[in-house]
């Protein structure tokens, strides 16, 4: 490891945890196509794509508590959600990241590339105005949570990624949650998501340690001043962040799969 490694792989940590804390997903969506696109550009070796699903399991694992620290006070965590999701998609990400180790480097990109597609489609549907609703009058459909919770954590777990890129989309438009709350509970179920997906990832020895430690420490660091910067911006101009940060990465990552 020399400097410039150290430099590049810990500025794509912040960046990508920044962006987690402001906008609720664990940082999968923007750290996985940087992990694999960006080294080469400053004469690094390449990461595979196992490489790069192995450390951002486990990046995310500390990117997604550090914005749930910071969400914790407000009352933006809805406990019920965190409960039926959080079970479901543990569970769908301890199977994901096993059976990852048996697919191709090809299939992972696949995976990875359709579930952008889907995230970025549904970021794109109209929503119904749930943001002036109260925290505490808030409600949800709990079987039907469970079960997406549970498809998400599968496909979530063999590509690497917690799922939060996912989750928020399906909690603003299938689900009616406000905004704030989606944010700050898609995190808290990130971090259970991501304890599957990391246990998985480390037992099949997908996982590059030094790269994945100095990512984490720009985790701690990033996703929780994200986090402020999120609780202050409005609710609309967060979801549009997120839908083109979501539908520029589909369109990366199938132009490459493609040609």
């Amino acid at each position: 490891m020399d400097l410039t490694f150290i430099i590049v792989v810990f500025a794509i940590g912040f960046i990508g945890s920044f962006l987690s804390g402001m906008l609720g997903v664990g940082g999968s969506i923007i750290k996985y196509p940087m992990l694999l696109y960006i080294p080469p550009l400053f004469g690094l070796v390449a990461f595979t794509a196992h490489e790069v699903s192995g450390i951002s399991a486990v990046q995310v694992l500390f990117a997604s508590i550090a914005g749930v620290w910071a969400y914790r006070k407000g009352g933006y965590l809805n406990k019920q959600l965190i409960i039926y999701m959080g079970g479901a998609i543990l569970i769908g990400s301890l199977i994901g990241s096993y059976g990852s180790s048996f697919l191709s480097e090809q299939a992972v990109n696949v995976v990875y590339g359709i579930l952008a597609v889907i995230a970025a489609v549904m970021m794109f549907v109209p929503k119904k105005k749930m943001d002036d609703v109260p925290l505490n009058d808030v409600t949800f459909n709990k079987p039907l949570a469970a079960i997406l919770a549970l498809i998400v954590g599968i496909a979530s777990g063999i590509v690497g990624a917690a799922g939060g890129f996912l989750l928020v989309p399906i909690m603003l438009t299938v689900l009616h949650i406000p905004t704030r709350m989606t944010i700050a509970t898609s995190l808290a179920v990130t971090f259970i998501s991501s304890i599957g997906g990391s246990v998985g990832k480390l037992v099949t020895g997908q996982v590059d340690y030094w790269p994945a430690a100095i990512m984490i420490v720009a985790s701690l660091l990033a996703a929780p001043l994200g986090a402020k910067v999120g609780k202050r911006m409005n609710t609309r101009i967060l979801q549009v962040i997120l839908a083109f940060l979501i539908a520029g990465t589909a369109i990366k990552i199938w132009i490459d799969i493609l040609t």
